[in-house]
């Protein structure tokens, strides 16, 4: 047979930074190969290994292909039917309990998986109808935003492609070789000048390879090594008076705030050395411009808003705030390219919104009306959310449940209704990202596996079961046509689009003009600081548990049989010592809330307060940390607080009880 090759290019549109430019190569209808696309200005050529996987992952035995339902008791197995039964059914318990209820006792759990333009359609159905019970808060980069825009008015990034611009480059808490691989070129580019690249982290993680010093703070405490860096420049006479003059407000209260420690102090409530913060402070008084990428983990503690505000702070005291190749870098908007219109909020007056970082409890405890179906979308939250066994309670407790998505992960099995969803190699959509200010199209590559649709084509065929049909139901162009309205506006036209990626108007270096959109129009130093918010202690619990990214998966996109038997904590083998427990043994890792059976590692890279583990693997493989995580929301912003959960480690026999 003669063979029919062809390379589509497209977007990558998981839940990454990256949002790779990539070349889909097809044979024959099938999809045999995904790679970086040379036609990306970040991405040039180089995608990560979790893409080269992607192919076994769209054509997996374990992948649902075709729609399921099953009774309302969920004791029986999964039925297969057709696509009209299952709209019918799903359409049929939305009007029963709209009826009765109102459409607040429908939640609408959207995720992270997928943030396309035509995503935003999701929502417009659910307004559409009235205005159900949707989120608010995050479980990721929530609080880093919240809290620059204190500094800032409005966080806006540098460039990727800036940071060429740099001098010396400090990843503080972000691993770009698992997470951000665009940014790995660059970091060697600059590099090989003879830049300096500093690694803040408690855990050594594989970015370490690129840097040339690592700084390991306690989590939670960076901003006492911030404020360290801060107090030598300030000793050494040696900060930016004149932005500090022209162009900030609360510089004298800061350093106030500074002078209330001694640099050997706030070393020793960072958990670093004197020299690992005076070499942090000397990069930025001899190397400027200096940039300072943000990574997500440090948003996850409840008081993370210290943190972020010092780092800012430490930039904005040495003048690497407002030039080119350096500011503080956590990321874009996402949804900024498109007519958010479009989401229809404005359709109803203001409806209720539950806490995402403690949805379980938040569902459990909805009166008036209770919550009584949730229809989730390109999300995991059994698995992926705080205290997952509080968030299966709550599942179980609504009496119906609508899942999309791929495959019977965690929150699949709480169920009534599986609607298979296509991939985004098998569907036409528009991509923005929260890694850099390039948009790009999502070019069908294959035709749907098996019955899967995406997920527009779903909601149009439930639209088309109620009276605001006219309204909803439209073309794919139609639809792409308006909502990215502000990009044809920029100068792109959607067939120009399809061909490849187009850069959004955003600056390569904000704030330049040294303007700010603040209250005062001046850059605005934190100007109030209790540690007291930090020193707490639980003897009983005496390791924070990071659960870090996976180098191979994304939160919990996997399948079933890519689960180890067990998951894998690691360990200082100091630590270890101390309580006997050695290496490639079961232990119990303990907080408060639950416990979980794993396999130890010793590692000397890890902290010795601190175990550190890969989140995303699934409960019902007999992983699941989130079983372990607190659910309590951020102070700034309302993030997720993962890496204040606190644990303990203790030998575990092979029949010793239960997990919880």
């Amino acid at each position: 047979m003669k063979q029919n090759r062809k390379t589509v290019y497209t977007t990558c549109t998981r839940d990454c930074p990256n949002t790779c430019g990539l070349e889909a190569v097809v044979e024959n209808g099938r999809l045999v190969g995904l790679t970086g696309s040379d036609n990306h200005p970040l991405t040039r050529g180089r995608a990560c290994v979790k893409a080269g996987m992607y192919v076994d992952r769209v054509y997996s035995a374990e992948r649902v292909c075709y729609p399921m339902l099953r009774s309302l008791r969920k004791h029986g197995g999964w039925q297969r039917v057709g696509w009209d039964q299952a709209l019918d059914v799903v359409a049929g318990q939305i009007k029963r309990i709209c009826a009765q209820d109102g459409p607040e006792a429908i939640l609408y759990y959207q995720g992270y998986g997928e943030r396309t333009a035509l995503k935003l359609l999701n929502r417009y159905f659910f307004n559409l109808l009235g205005g159900v019970t949707t989120l608010r808060g995050s479980l990721c980069g929530g609080t880093g935003q919240a809290s620059q825009n204190l500094d800032l008015g409005e966080r806006i990034s540098h460039d990727p492609l800036d940071h060429l611009n740099s001098n010396a480059l400090v990843l503080w808490g972000r691993n770009p070789v698992s997470t951000n691989i665009s940014l790995v070129p660059i970091i060697r580019e600059i590099k090989k000048r003879g830049a300096p690249i500093i690694l803040v982290d408690p855990y050594k993680n594989r970015s370490a390879s690129l840097a040339d010093r690592h700084i390991a703070p306690a989590p939670g405490r960076d901003v006492y090594l911030a404020m360290a860096a801060a107090k030598r420049v300030f000793d050494e006479g040696v900060q930016s008076r004149h932005f500090l003059d022209h162009h900030t407000l609360g510089a004298d209260d800061y350093k106030h705030l500074v002078d209330r420690f001694s640099f050997s102090e706030l070393c020793r409530l960072a958990g670093v050395s004197e020299a690992d913060a005076d070499a942090l402070a000397q990069v930025f008084i001899h190397h400027s411009p200096t940039a300072t990428l943000l990574g997500w983990g440090l948003h996850r503690h409840a008081h993370a808003h210290y943190t972020i505000r010092a780092i800012d702070a430490l930039a904005a005291v040495t003048g690497n705030i407002g030039v080119p190749g350096g500011g503080v870098s956590q990321g874009f908007e996402e949804y900024g390219p498109y007519d958010q219109t479009f989401w229809g909020d404005h359709l109803n007056a203001p409806r209720r919104t539950l806490l995402m970082p403690a949805i379980g409890d938040e569902i459990l405890k909805c009166m008036d009306p209770p919550i009584r179906m949730i229809f989730t979308t390109a999300a995991n939250p059994v698995c992926m959310a705080p205290n997952s066994a509080k968030v299966r309670r709550a599942f179980e407790k609504a009496e119906f449940v609508v899942y999309s998505g791929h495959f019977l992960d965690d929150t699949a099995d709480q169920a009534h209704v599986f609607l298979p969803a296509t991939t985004f190699l098998e569907e036409k959509d528009i991509m923005a990202t929260y890694g850099h200010n390039y948009v790009g199209p999502v070019n069908r590559a294959i035709q749907p596996v098996g019955e899967c649709w995406s997920e527009f084509e779903m909601f149009c065929g439930l639209a088309r079961r109620f009276a605001f049909a006219d309204r909803f139901v439209r073309s794919v162009d139609g639809w792409l046509e308006d909502i990215c309205a502000p990009i044809v506006r920029q100068g792109c036209s959607l067939a120009q689009l399809k061909q490849g990626p187009f850069r959004l108007k955003a600056p390569m270096a904000p704030y330049t003009d040294g303007k700010f959109p603040t209250r005062s129009g001046k850059f605005e130093f934190m100007t109030s600081f209790d540690p007291t918010d930090l020193a707490s202690v639980e003897p009983d619990y005496p390791y924070t548990l990071l659960t870090i990214a996976p180098h191979r998966f994304i939160c919990s996109e996997r399948t079933l049989a890519e689960h180890d038997r067990l998951p894998t904590v690691r360990m200082n083998p100091q630590a270890a010592a101390r309580q006997e427990l050695a290496a490639d043994t079961t232990v119990w890792v303990e907080s408060p809330v639950g416990r979980i059976r794993a396999r130890l590692f010793i590692d000397p890279d890890v902290r010795a307060d601190c175990l550190v583990a890969e989140r995303g693997g699934w409960i019902k493989a007999g992983h699941g940390f989130n079983r372990l995580t607190l659910d309590v929301a951020s102070r700034v912003g309302e993030g997720t607080p993962y890496y204040d959960t606190m644990v303990r480690v203790r030998h575990c026999l092979e029949n010793d009880g239960d997990e919880g």
